[in-house]
């Protein structure tokens, strides 16, 4: 399993850039998964399906399944600050990318995603100086970047190609489940 991080301020382009990758991984054979980072109190479930009440009843997990979808939604008793790794060992071991969004301070190797400011707005900052696990730029002004950086820079708005980069150099984004705890993924079915 490869896995790569893609980190940058909000309204940077992080989840269009994702959701664009993901068709162009499967349009190679490639299964994909994506972690999100979510913050607070977010909810998958509605009132008044099964599920919803089951959890308000006050089922620590429930998992619903058919034959085209799988669920899990388990309630925390107290705040849970749960790793980034705890999320993939959470993930079918059978897949070939995770995608992670958010989670921008993990030691996870990541792609900074960095927009031009419109016009009258100021730049936001650059991760890319402080952060070692940053291996590259996806942006739509690399002429325009706060910082010099000897990084790859990938065009935000050529998701092929920032593809066509992750394998060119997916042996360095293999996951390392020993070096993360020893988590152990799902296995597969």
């Amino acid at each position: 399993m490869k896995v790569v991080g893609f980190a940058g301020f909000s309204g940077s382009g992080k989840t269009t850039l994702v959701e664009q990758l993901i068709p162009e991984l499967r349009l190679r054979g490639l299964r994909v998964s994506v972690v999100k980072h979510a913050h607070h109190s977010f909810d998958i479930d509605h009132p008044g399906k099964d599920t919803y009440r089951h959890r308000e009843a006050g089922a620590f997990e429930v998992v619903a399944a058919s034959d085209k979808r799988l669920m899990l939604v388990r309630e925390f008793e107290q705040p849970a600050a749960l790793s980034v790794h705890h999320l993939l060992a959470e993930l079918y071991q059978g897949v070939d990318w995770v995608l992670v969004e958010g989670f921008k301070d993990s030691d996870l190797l990541k792609v900074e995603v960095w927009r031009a400011p419109e016009p009258g707005q100021v730049a936001k900052p650059v991760r890319y100086p402080e952060d070692d696990f940053v291996v590259a730029v996806a942006t739509d002004a690399a002429g325009s970047l706060p910082q010099p950086t000897q990084l790859p820079l990938l065009d935000l708005n050529q998701p092929a190609q920032v593809v066509d980069w992750l394998i060119e150099y997916g042996h360095r984004f293999e996951y390392n489940w020993e070096l993360h705890g020893g988590l152990v993924p799902c296995a597969p079915q």
